[in-house]
C-alpha cells in the first residue's frame, strides 16, 4: 500500500454519507488536509462540520485543479451530468476511484475519457471503519494504481478485489446493500420479543445488543459461522427449535437468496440505464 501523506491532491466529489466516511477515514489515516478537496453542490451539515473541524473548503464545482485521485461518490442516477461537468479536471495523471452503484467501468471511461478508472462498491460500516470494499481494475490501471487505491479504501476497512467486474453486482447484493439486511433483522427480532409479550423498548434493546455482540464475537473468533451457531445450539433446546424454522425449506436461507437476487439484478439495470 501507498502512505496517504503522499498521495495527493485527492478531490472527492459527493459528500454524501459514504464520501464522507472515506474521507475522515482517509484523514485521519494521515492524508493532508491540504490534499483533499471537496466537492458538493448542497453539502450537508455533517460535510460543513468536517470541513470545520480540518479547515476544508467545499467547492460547489469541480475546477482549477486535475487531481491526483478523483473519488467519484455520487448516486449513480446522476453519474452523467456529474461526469459532463469533470472532464476539465481529468488529467493524464488523474486516478478515476468510483462507488457509484452499477455504474460500469466502460461508462465510466467513456464519460472521463480515461482508462484509469476503478469501479468499486464499499459499504456503510465504512463509517467506522469496518467495511468492506469489493474493486474491479480498469484496463490502464497499474499496480502503482492499485496501491494507492489499496491505501485510500483501507481507511474504511477491508479491500476485496475481483477480476471480473460482473461480480461487482453480486457484491453490491451482498456486502453493498447487506447491512440494510442486518438491521431489518434488528427490527424483525424485536417485533418478535414484542408478539411475545416484551415491551417495545425491551425488546429492541435485547435484538440490538444481540446483534451487536454477534457481530463482535464473529470478529473475535475465527471459526466458521456454522461452528459459531452449532455452539450456541443444544440438542433439542430452544436454539435448535428456532432453527427448525429459521433453517427450513422456506427460511432464511431461500429468502436471503431471493432478496440477494433481487438486490442483484436492480445493480445490473442501474448500470444499464
Amino acid at each position: 500500500m501507498t502512505n496517504l501523506r503522499s498521495v495527493g491532491p485527492v478531490m472527492l466529489v459527493g459528500a454524501g454519507k459514504m464520501g464522507l466516511a472515506m474521507a475522515t477515514g482517509w484523514l485521519e489515516a494521515g492524508l493532508p488536509p491540504s490534499n483533499l478537496v471537496l466537492v458538493d453542490p448542497a453539502p450537508s451539515d455533517a460535510a460543513k462540520q468536517l470541513a470545520d473541524d480540518f479547515g476544508l473548503v467545499i467547492h460547489q464545482v469541480a475546477s482549477g485543479l486535475e487531481p491526483n485521485v478523483l473519488v467519484l461518490a455520487v448516486k449513480p442516477q446522476i453519474i452523467g451530468p456529474v461526469m459532463s461537468g469533470l472532464h476539465s479536471v481529468v488529467g493524464p495523471q488523474t486516478l478515476v476511484l468510483s462507488i457509484a452503484a452499477g455504474i460500469s467501468i466502460a461508462k465510466l471511461s467513456a464519460g472521463l475519457a480515461t482508462g484509469r478508472v476503478v469501479r468499486t462498491m464499499p459499504n456503510t460500516p465504512a463509517q467506522i471503519g469496518k467495511g468492506v470494499t469489493g474493486a474491479v481494475a480498469g484496463s490502464d490501471i497499474t499496480a502503482d494504481d492499485r496501491a494507492v487505491v489499496d491505501s485510500l479504501l483501507a481507511a474504511a476497512g477491508q479491500v476485496a478485489w475481483f477480476k471480473r467486474e460482473g461480480d461487482l453486482d453480486a457484491v453490491t447484493a451482498v456486502s453493498g446493500s447487506g447491512p440494510a439486511y442486518v438491521f431489518n433483522l434488528v427490527e424483525a427480532l424485536a417485533s418478535a420479543g414484542r408478539a411475545q409479550g416484551l415491551a417495545e423498548d425491551v425488546a429492541m434493546k435485547l435484538a440490538r445488543q444481540t446483534v451487536i455482540g454477534s457481530a463482535a464475537l464473529l470478529e473475535a473468533d475465527p471459526a466458521p459461522a456454522s461452528t459459531l451457531r452449532e455452539n450456541v445450539t443444544s440438542p433439542n433446546g430452544t436454539t435448535a427449535a428456532a432453527l427448525t424454522v429459521l433453517m427450513g425449506e422456506d427460511g432464511l436461507t431461500p429468502l436471503m437468496e431471493r432478496a440477494v437476487d433481487a438486490a442483484r439484478r436492480r445493480s445490473e439495470e442501474l448500470g444499464r440505464g
